[in-house]
């Protein structure tokens, strides 16, 4: 590892069905780190996928992923984009860095979370547009079984 690029690792977790798929999802997500501007993959292991107790067909399992980054902002992109469920820095052990970097760090956090608000809004929206339809479906059902009732009293 040069001195000057930061040394890290970080465990991303998958969950799903079929147990070859979640192994080639993270074959894929460790490739595409890999493939990340900046980011050097130095080391990566796949554990065996196990199945959910409670969720029987579902498996998990994890990559635990070392890298180096030519800079912290890359790092910060990496948690953003892959979500890893751990992160730990192992080299340097102090990193020093301008207010340039800390600005854009800061600004690339910004961004993502305007980002997620703005899913989680559409996501809401689109959640109360259902959720009247089904009111409506349900209402219709309502009208149709009171038209027979209506019937046998006349």
């Amino acid at each position: 590892m040069s001195s000057d690029k930061i040394n890290a690792i970080m465990i991303v977790e998958v969950l799903g069905k079929p147990k070859e798929y979640v192994v080639e999802i993270l074959e894929e997500i460790v490739g595409r780190i890999d493939a990340e501007k900046g980011i050097k993959i130095l080391d990566s292991s796949i554990k065996e996928p196990r199945e959910l107790e409670k969720q029987k067909d579902f498996f998990t399992s994890f990559a635990e992923i070392e890298f180096e980054a030519d800079e912290m902002l890359q790092i910060v992109f990496l948690v953003f984009k892959y979500m890893p469920s751990h992160i730990e820095i192992i080299s340097p052990e102090q990193i020093t860095t301008n207010n340039y970097e800390y600005t854009d760090i800061l600004n690339s956090l910004t961004k993502k979370l305007h980002n997620y608000d703005e899913v989680a809004r559409i996501i809401k929206v689109e959640k109360d547009i259902l959720e009247k339809k089904l009111r409506g479906i349900e209402g219709k059902k309502e009208e149709k079984t009171k038209i027979p009732d209506l019937l046998e009293q006349a």
